[in-house]
């Protein structure tokens, strides 16, 4: 019987110490990226450099030089969420997909606003009928962008309509924090191209107002952001990103010969909010 019972105890410990040595290890979600799919949506600040504007017309031709502009945030508010006043802030969306582990391509839309500083004294080149009747001459060939000869936004919006291809590393691993789905520190960076699809609200030398959607050019950028995830399927994501915006056939009037012309650089800071997850 002491046998037996000794064999039995030796039995069920080889197969227990078996068992424990050939069991997988389960890894956790956020050790791959790899298929995983992910949406952001949240919004931004924007800066630009200063810009020469051409405009070009039937009767005019003329160019405005270092004409400096500013975003207009609308602050935290309702409207990010509402579908009916979703344009109204700045705001971006993005959508991706991990083509690997660490890289990711995605499609989004960087909705900006650009307004340009109202009064302030510019050099000009070139000719307009009427000088000096919208109230904006000034000495030493300048004049003053006055409401009446001048008023350009691109305020629903500025829209940078681009793709981007991205890294994405665990700098929780970096830095030897252990593997964990609770909360996950990322760093991201990646570059980007697209087109502009600006709304433009302009008002040239009192002619009626126009504010119109238009494709007008094209756009590059970069950034660079950290992501914190959180639960393995939620997120909250910081970004710096910059670039540049080439906008040659930009619409001011109803009238299909004026036009504008511009270039400048940009700079954004983004915060946005986004889930990540496997179909």
């Amino acid at each position: 019987m002491k046998k037996l019972a000794f064999i039995t105890l030796l039995f069920f410990g080889l197969f227990k110490g078996y068992a424990q040595e050939t069991k997988p290890v389960l890894e956790k979600y956020t050790a791959h990226n790899k298929g995983k799919f992910y949406i952001f949506w949240g919004g931004n600040r924007s800066t630009y450099s200063t810009s020469d504007i051409h405009f070009k017309g039937l009767d005019y031709d003329f160019t405005l030089y270092d004409v400096t502009s500013h975003d207009k945030p609308k602050g935290w508010n309702i409207d990010y969420i509402n579908p009916t006043r979703m344009t109204i802030p700045q705001t971006n969306f993005r959508m991706g997909y991990f083509i690997s582990d660490h890289y990711n391509v995605s499609i989004g839309l960087d909705h900006m606003k650009y307004v340009m500083n109202q009064d302030r004294a510019v050099n000009i080149n070139g000719f307009y009928p009427n000088p000096g009747s919208y109230d904006e001459l000034l000495p030493n060939n300048q004049v003053l962008l006055t409401e009446k000869f001048l008023t350009f936004e691109h305020t629903d919006g500025l829209n940078y309509i681009n793709t981007e291809i991205s890294r994405v590393d665990d700098l929780s691993k970096l830095i030897g924090l252990p593997n964990t789905d609770k909360f996950q520190i990322n760093i991201t960076e990646g570059v980007g191209a697209g087109f502009l699809y600006p709304k433009t609200n302009a008002m040239l030398m009192s002619k009626p107002r126009h504010d119109d959607f238009h494709i007008s050019g094209y756009g590059l950028s970069a950034k660079a952001g950290l992501n914190f995830t959180f639960f393995k399927h939620f997120f909250i994501q910081t970004e710096l990103k910059g670039g540049y915006i080439n906008m040659p056939d930009i619409r001011t009037t109803s009238e299909n010969a004026d036009r504008a012309s511009q270039h400048f650089l940009f700079f954004e800071k983004v915060i946005v909010f986004g889930g990540i997850f496997r179909l």
